[in-house]
């Protein structure tokens, strides 16, 4: 049972669900917009946000992801045999998102130290396309939803790894002192003449909203309750099935949705433009 953003998207579109406390902590027992703006990414790709039967719904899971990760660990979702989904959520006009000790990923690769032995096992592959999933919320209502592709957002990750390293060889060179193993940047041990004392050195990387970073590309800017946003190379979107991309075609006809081509500066030299596929929907 594939899914993929193409099949989210549609879904989206035919029966957005905006009122998400309201929808979810009757039927789902889910607590907070926070966990329930995951909920409904997961519903979204899975076709499931209407089930009331939890078990059905986790059956339908079990065969549309192979990997839902923990909240320490990127990413939340991966789907079988495609893409990785990280979903983040903020509220009011934030401008940046909070991404704590993992830098912003272009792709998600298997042999990388911030994720789980779970997700690295969860099926055979090395590299993924990873979309953040970014919700703007009130307490209770999701206003604005963004699907951006992690090679359209982010730079690769050398950018980030020259930076992270630099740090872990600068703890190292400093003389007379006891560094333990540690998935952060480093941990210094004993630090006072006692030994009582404890060092936690911690990355905690922040990226602009997509809004921000992509606010020179052009909007129908329509006056609505909700909008949504999806940006991929166009590349990518011409790895959909016919099937996918005609089915999503369809809806232009009957709903406020649409589908440009644009370009976007290259995340790891400005000064190229690449093409990107930019879809917009505006409901309520």
């Amino acid at each position: 049972m594939a899914s993929n953003v193409l099949t989210a998207i549609k879904n989206l579109i035919e029966n957005p669900v905006v009122a998400l406390t309201a929808h979810y902590s009757g039927r789902n027992r889910v607590n907070g917009v926070g966990n329930a703006l995951e909920v409904y990414i997961k519903d979204l790709f899975a076709n499931t946000f209407m089930y009331d039967d939890e078990y059905l719904k986790l059956n339908v899971y079990n065969k549309v992801f192979s990997y839902t990760g923990n909240q320490n660990n990127p990413p939340d979702i991966i789907l079988k045999n495609g893409d990785a989904i990280e979903v983040k959520k903020v509220q009011g006009n934030s401008s940046a998102l909070a991404l704590n000790s993992s830098y912003p990923k272009d792709k998600l690769y298997a042999d990388s130290t911030m994720i789980t032995n779970e997700c690295r096992t969860c099926e055979n592959w090395s590299v993924k396309d990873i979309i953040y999933a970014i919700g703007n919320t009130t307490d209770t209502h999701l206003k604005e939803l963004w699907f951006v592709y992690g090679d359209c957002y982010a730079a690769d990750k050398g950018t980030y790894e020259r930076i992270k390293n630099t740090i872990v060889d600068g703890l190292h060179s400093i003389p007379c002192i006891e560094l333990a193993e540690t998935n952060e940047l480093g941990k210094i041990k004993k630090v006072d003449p006692l030994g009582i004392t404890d060092l936690r050195v911690r990355g905690m990387w922040s990226i602009f909203h997509p809004r921000k970073v992509f606010n020179y590309l052009p909007k129908q800017n329509i006056l609505s309750n909700f909008k949504f946003y999806c940006l991929m190379k166009s590349d990518k979107f011409e790895q959909f099935t016919d099937k996918d991309k005609k089915n999503l075609f369809a809806l232009k006809d009957d709903k406020k949705f649409f589908i440009h081509d644009v370009q976007i500066r290259n995340p790891n030299n400005p000064a190229q433009l690449i093409p990107v596929k930019f879809m917009e929907f505006y409901y309520g």
